[in-house]
């Protein structure tokens, strides 16, 4: 499922009036909170070490001496529920209402002594109907199903440690394929400071405007969902490792096939649980036995959406990058979007631009606060 980065993706291409009507839709206080960046924000895009024990995201594809590859995806563990809706409730009502309005048009037209004016009227109803239904979903509900079906299986990042590169593959509804600096490459799991909420959380990799040119911040989710800080700086210090030393230095990894792999799809749902279903309670592991029903259907969604999709495919020029003769992949700019994705993509970029100094922060709610408000609303 790729609906994180198509929203983001649709944030950053929002039209200036469509940006305007939402803005004055919330509230005053939570209008511009999300959008302050500060010169601060841009410390944590380092590559000193950050752990003694490199360890490989996963799932990854490809290891070697020029690059490696790893599947990315922020929600990856819900892939599946788009496919049931689509395949257990969308697409059955619409074949149904198709097959009516043909069966009504079918036998107007061939036993036309039976029809009335009534039966007239109801046939071009059901017609109207169907074409309404197949307008609206070709139109916006088409766009949805392929967040999980009839699109690339997996998003991809490939780190190229002999051009210094990372590239992104990613269907143009998200984003597209887009060529990065490595060294503009930002993590989340380089401090401490944000190990209480990374529990259950994918590793984010970033890349600002103010150190890629771009007018807009490039994101990417990779591998699976972590179980603590520690985890997460692991797999960022394998990355840093191999980007910056080589393969020597990291250990070997153990590689994931691409094809559509159900058992990939069936432990998709436990990501980041294995720390918490070891130190759970037997009372816990009782109803997760109990609810099994619901992580098989799941599980077979998952698996049969990624039956739906193909193996994505590199562009020749990222696929030869780093052999002996062959050209470097020019990175990403602004020109390589078309005209209209230009505009939106500066008519936002007021999104990322810097505050100075650091970032203020956040005060504390006192339990007397906590109290006070709680008492004044009882009262």
């Amino acid at each position: 499922m790729y609906l994180i980065e198509w929203n983001w993706w649709k944030m950053q291409t929002t039209s200036a009036n469509s940006r305007e009507e939402s803005e004055e839709m919330k509230l005053p206080q939570g209008r511009l909170t999300g959008n302050d960046w500060y010169e601060s924000d841009l410390e944590d895009v380092h590559f000193r070490g950050v752990s003694t024990k490199p360890n490989p995201p996963t799932p990854l594809f490809k290891f070697n001496n020029t690059y490696m590859e790893i599947r990315c995806g922020g929600s990856e563990e819900k892939r599946g529920l788009i496919t049931i809706m689509t395949l257990g409730g969308i697409c059955p009502m619409i074949y149904t209402i198709n097959l009516m309005a043909i069966g009504f048009a079918y036998l107007d037209l061939t036993e036309p002594h039976l029809s009335s004016v009534a039966t007239i009227l109801l046939t071009l109803f059901m017609i109207a109907l169907s074409s309404t239904i197949n307008y609206l979903y070709i139109r916006y509900g088409f766009q949805i199903t392929r967040l999980e079906a009839f699109t690339s299986r997996h998003l991809l990042i490939r780190f190229n440690r002999k051009n210094q590169q990372v590239y992104l593959h990613r269907p143009k509804s998200c984003g597209g394929i887009v060529t990065l600096p490595w060294r503009t490459t930002g993590s989340s799991a380089v401090n401490h400071r944000d190990d209480h909420a990374s529990l259950g959380m994918r590793q984010i990799l970033h890349w600002h405007p103010a150190l890629t040119g771009l007018p807009h911040c490039e994101m990417a989710m990779i591998g699976n969902q972590g179980n603590g800080g520690s985890e997460l700086r692991d797999q960022w210090e394998f990355i840093r490792r191999y980007m910056e030393e080589g393969p020597d230095a990291v250990p070997r990894p153990r590689l994931s096939t691409q094809l559509p792999s159900p058992i990939q799809a069936f432990s998709a749902q436990f990501e980041g649980m294995s720390r918490f279903l070891r130190n759970s309670s037997w009372l816990f592991k009782v109803i997760l036995l109990m609810v099994w029903p619901a992580f098989v259907i799941l599980g077979t969604a998952h698996w049969v959406s990624l039956m739906l999709c193909w193996r994505p495919r590199w562009p020749k020029v990222i696929r030869e990058a780093g052999l002996p003769g062959k050209p470097v992949p020019p990175l990403t700019t602004l020109a390589d979007y078309p005209p209209d994705v230009q505009e939106r993509l500066l008519a936002n970029a007021d999104r990322w631009q810097l505050k100075p100094g650091k970032r203020p922060d956040k005060k504390p709610r006192s339990p007397r606060a906590r109290s006070a408000k709680k008492d004044a609303s009882s009262v």
